[in-house]
């Protein structure tokens, strides 16, 4: 699943291409795609608005229209691309025909990606579809104090709270390994156990990792490419995350790979101390 810089890479993207396009057509083939309103509805409401702007919250992207929120979520396999007409192919669920004459095409080949439409908001963050989730990994308001009170009334392991979106949202399995590994902290470790300092070391490192991912235009693994074939190159900076079996660059030891709150994960046992 595409993770907040892999996210934001997909809308940086898509800002210098189709900023302040007018939405001239709409066409959805699979129903499911659009949340809480029918298919017509969404096409009349979308058809005629211009893309004025772009931003992220956790792994949800948001175009600011001219009277709407549009917000979609990615999913699992989720992608946009730009092409010169609507192609029939079963994996393009949407298609946007632009006042450029280019399609915003949405491709999905497993149909677990959603878009919904709001009246425009002055915050988009009291979105009904937002009420769940903690503050963005990049929101200045992200401090010790608050991770702290989170994790210290929580029975989960580390990994799982840093998954949990209701906690902090936009880090996905690959990037709280590599914040696990930065702080040195086993991702078994019991969040009650994480001191304040912790937590300190946790912000820390979760915002420059990243930022540092957004600055390299995300982690290219599996299927993620954003719109235009960009794909990413932080996957050259990782440094535990699909390395099993490889030399920790810290300690030399071997790298291994463990299941942790049910997902596939990546430690050093000599660096990353269990809490």
């Amino acid at each position: 699943m595409p993770e907040a810089p892999e996210v934001q890479t997909v809308l940086s993207t898509l800002e210098d291409q189709i900023k302040d396009l007018k939405i001239e057509e709409c066409r959805i083939r699979y129903e499911k795609l659009i949340d809480h309103e029918s298919v017509p509805s969404f096409i009349q409401k979308v058809r005629g608005q211009h893309l004025r702007q772009f931003q992220r919250y956790g792994k949800y992207l948001i175009f600011v229209l001219d009277t709407y929120d549009w917000i979609v979520h990615l999913r699992m396999e989720g992608k946009f691309y730009l092409l010169p007409d609507f192609p029939e192919d079963k994996h393009i669920h949407a298609g946007f025909l632009l006042s450029d004459g280019r399609w915003l095409c949405y491709h999905d080949t497993r149909k677990f990606g959603r878009m919904q439409l709001y009246l425009k908001q002055e915050d988009f963050q009291s979105l009904p579809c937002f009420q769940k989730l903690g503050p963005d990994v990049l929101d200045p308001s992200l401090n010790a104090d608050y991770l702290y009170q989170m994790l210290h009334h929580s029975n989960k392991c580390l990994k799982a709270c840093l998954l949990d979106q209701s906690i902090v949202a936009g880090i996905g399995n690959i990037y709280a390994d590599e914040i696990c590994f930065a702080c040195r902290l086993d991702p078994r470790s019991r969040s009650k156990r994480i001191s304040k300092q912790g937590c300190v070391h946790l912000v820390y490192h979760m915002q420059r990792i990243i930022q540092g991912a957004i600055r390299y235009g995300g982690t290219t693994i599996r299927s993620y490419t954003s719109s235009l074939g960009v794909t990413g190159r932080f996957q050259l900076k990782l440094r535990v995350h699909d390395r099993k079996d490889e030399a920790c660059s810290v300690c030399h030891s071997i790298i291994k790979k463990i299941v942790v709150a049910q997902r596939g994960t990546y430690l050093c046992p000599k660096c990353q101390k269990r809490k």
